[in-house]
């Protein structure tokens, strides 16, 4: 597969064509950002972490009978993707109160959120990925009800399989986005899961082990990403 020219560079990740219209390479970069772009640094690592993550992560959605973009990983940095119709929307599962929801509702970070929370947001750096609910998409033109119904359902299928298997593995898996496109007319999974998209906790200690270690000034970043994946059995080198 040759990799074309480059079509978008986000905060942490390229993506390039292919000589194939209905794929593109995903290159993980050692990017990490906070604040909506504004506090950007490098870590050595990072990206092979987080791409490696990604694709165990996907593999394990797709055994169980989630679609996903991801065809395979290419290099210690790249994968390579179906190209999908990408929607502006991303769906947010809260276990967990943590983030934005302790300081909007004032609740107590940690309590136990039964049923888990289901939360939309508009992909717009520009105006800090602003809190969207059905009602928007239908009227914006965002997403049909029809698809936001299915992301909806997959995104919930995904908690549960990941909830699961994070817990076998020590872990608490406190909240997570996830982004979806259509490919073919079908909703597909894409972008990526790993611990800069997902809060993850130590089950014992608390201990932060995703990017909050980064927004809090924590340290330890990659080591602690480092750390979940072995406890998940990701292969790293």
């Amino acid at each position: 597969m040759q990799k074309q020219a480059e079509l978008y560079r986000g905060k942490a990740k390229t993506v390039y064509s292919t000589d194939n219209p209905d794929l593109l390479i995903l290159e993980f970069r050692n990017d990490t950002s906070a604040g909506d772009g504004a506090r950007i640094e490098q870590f050595d690592r990072k990206g092979i972490v987080n791409n490696k993550f990604n694709h165990f992560i996907m593999e394990k959605l797709a055994q169980a009978g989630i679609p996903t973009q991801m065809e395979a990983l290419l290099s210690d940095t790249e994968a390579l993707v179906k190209k999908l119709d990408m929607v502006p929307v991303e769906c947010v599962v809260r276990n967990r109160a943590a983030g934005s929801l302790v300081k909007r509702l004032g609740v107590e970070e940690g309590m136990i959120l039964n049923p888990p929370l289901f939360d939309l947001f508009l992909k717009d750096d520009a105006h800090h990925d602003p809190m969207i609910n059905e009602s928007y998409c239908v009227t914006f033109g965002w997403v049909s009800p029809e698809h936001l119904a299915r992301m909806r359902e997959l995104t919930l299928k995904a908690n549960q399989v990941l909830t699961d298997l994070f817990d076998q593995a020590g872990l608490i898996l406190v909240d997570f986005k996830l982004e979806f496109g259509l490919f073919n007319g079908e909703v597909v999974l894409g972008d990526e899961f790993s611990p800069d998209g997902a809060r993850l906790w130590d089950k014992e200690t608390l201990d932060k082990m995703d990017k909050d270690r980064f927004r809090q000034s924590l340290g330890g970043m990659v080591e602690a990403y480092e750390v979940v994946a072995q406890r998940l059995g990701v292969t790293l080198d």
